[in-house]
C-alpha cells in the first residue's frame, strides 16, 4: 500500500524539484498533493506525465497525510509544521526553522541515518543548508579514517538557493550588461551579473553572516561538535550548482590516494580528478545530478595531515529536494512510518 505525500510550495525553486525527485525515483505514494499559498491556488505544477493543482495550506487537513515535504519558508514552517505533524504526518522540513531544535534530528542520509529515529518527539525532521549537504558527505567518509580537527571552506554559491525571483534578477542584469539597460539591485544587495557578492544570509555581530553560521552549527550537529571549521560564504553569477573549495586538517595522517580510494566507494560521492585541462566537475555539469562531485584533492602542505580538495553539487536536489526524499525513503526502508490509509 503506497502513501500519501504532501508538498508544501510547490509552486516554488525546491518544491517543483521535489515533485520532479519523487517522481524520477518512482517514490512509493499512492497519491501526491501540491500544497502552496492562497496566491498560488490553482497554479499548475509538473508531476511526472501528470499536471497537479495546487491547494490551498491554510484549507488542506493533513489527516490521511503520511509525509509532508516542506518548502516553504521558516516564517511558515514555524506555524505550520508542528500543526502537520499534530494531524498525524511526519514532516520533512527543508527551512532553517527546525535545525538547531534539540529535539529535531537534522539528517544527511548518507551520514547520519541512525539518528532519524529521533523524528517520534515532534514529528519533524530538518533538511541541511544547501551548502553544509553537500560539504558533510564529503567530509563523512574522511571523517570516518581519519578524524576531522579543522575545515576551513569558502563557497560559491548559485543565485538559485536564494530563490526564483534570485535567478530572474541574474538572467535580468545579464541581459542588461548587452543592451546597455539599467542594472538595479533588487533581490541582492549588489549587482551580481558578472560579479561576487561575499554575503549571503544576515550579518551576525561577530561579522560572520548567518549562512556562514549555519555550516558551523550544521556540521557539528551532523557529523562531530569536536569538528572547527570557518567558512566564507560567497555568491556567485551561476545559475545553479554550488562550488566549495575546502581545506581539511586531520588528526591522522591520510594520503591522496587514500582519500580518493575512500571517496570513490563512499555513498554520494562521485570523484573526478585528473591533473589536466578539464579533468575537474564545474556546476555547470552537476546540474540535474544526484551526487556530490569531488575534484583537485591534493595535499595540504601548510598543516600536518592536511589536505585540500574542490566540490560541487547541484543544490536544489542534494542541497534540497533530493536529500529531503532520501529521508523520507529512509523513513520507509527503516519501517518507521506505515501508510495510514486502510485498504478500501
Amino acid at each position: 500500500m503506497g502513501f500519501k505525500v504532501a508538498v508544501v510550495g510547490a509552486t516554488g525553486n525546491v518544491g517543483r524539484e521535489m515533485l520532479t525527485i519523487l517522481a524520477e525515483r518512482e517514490f512509493p505514494a499512492d497519491e501526491v498533493v501540491a500544497i502552496a499559498s492562497r496566491k498560488s491556488q490553482g497554479t499548475e505544477v509538473s508531476f511526472g506525465d501528470k499536471t497537479l493543482k495546487t491547494k490551498v495550506l491554510e484549507h488542506y487537513d493533513f489527516s490521511a497525510t503520511d509525509i509532508c515535504l516542506m518548502s516553504a519558508g521558516s516564517s511558515v514552517s514555524k506555524e505550520w509544521s508542528p500543526k502537520i505533524a499534530a494531524q498525524g504526518a511526519v514532516v520533512i522540513d527543508n527551512s532553517s526553522c527546525w535545525r538547531y531544535d534539540a529535539d529535531v534530528p537534522l539528517i544527511v542520509p548518507e551520514v547520519n541515518a541512525d539518528a532519524v529515529a529521533g523524528f517520534r518527539k515532534r514529528g519533524i525532521i530538518a533538511n541541511p543548508n544547501c551548502s553544509t549537504a553537500q560539504l558533510v558527505v564529503a567530509l563523512k567518509p574522511l571523517h570516518d579514517k581519519a578524524r576531522i580537527k579543522r575545515v576551513v571552506v569558502s563557497t560559491y554559491q548559485s543565485v538559485s538557493g536564494a530563490g526564483k525571483e534570485a535567478m530572474e534578477e541574474l538572467f535580468d542584469q545579464t541581459k542588461a550588461v548587452y543592451t546597455l539597460g539599467e542594472i538595479e539591485p533588487k533581490k541582492f544587495s549588489k549587482r551580481i551579473a558578472f560579479n561576487l557578492i561575499p554575503h549571503i544570509d544576515v550579518f551576525m555581530e561577530d561579522g560572520y553572516t548567518k549562512e556562514e553560521w549555519k555550516m558551523v552549527a550544521e556540521t557539528k550537529k551532523i557529523l562531530d561538535p569536536k569538528i572547527k571549521l570557518t567558512a566564507t560564504c560567497v555568491r556567485v553569477p551561476v545559475f545553479i550548482g554550488h562550488s566549495e573549495a575546502v581545506n581539511v586538517e586531520f588528526e591522522q595522517p591520510i594520503t591522496v590516494d587514500e582519500a580518493h580510494e575512500i571517496l570513490r566507494t563512499a555513498p554520494g560521492c562521485l570523484v573526478v580528478d585528473k591533473h589536466e585541462p578539464g579533468g575537474y566537475v564545474t556546476p555547470y555539469e552537476c546540474v540535474g545530478e544526484d551526487a556530490t562531485y569531488i575534484s583537485r584533492v591534493r595535499e595540504d602542505t601548510t598543516v600536518e595531515n592536511g589536505l585540500t580538495f574542490w566540490c560541487v553539487s547541484d543544490n536544489l536536489r542534494k542541497g534540497a529536494a533530493l536529500n529531503a526524499v532520501q529521508i523520507a525513503e529512509c523513513l520507509i526502508n527503516r519501517k518507521l512510518i506505515s501508510a495510514k490509509q486502510k485498504a478500501a
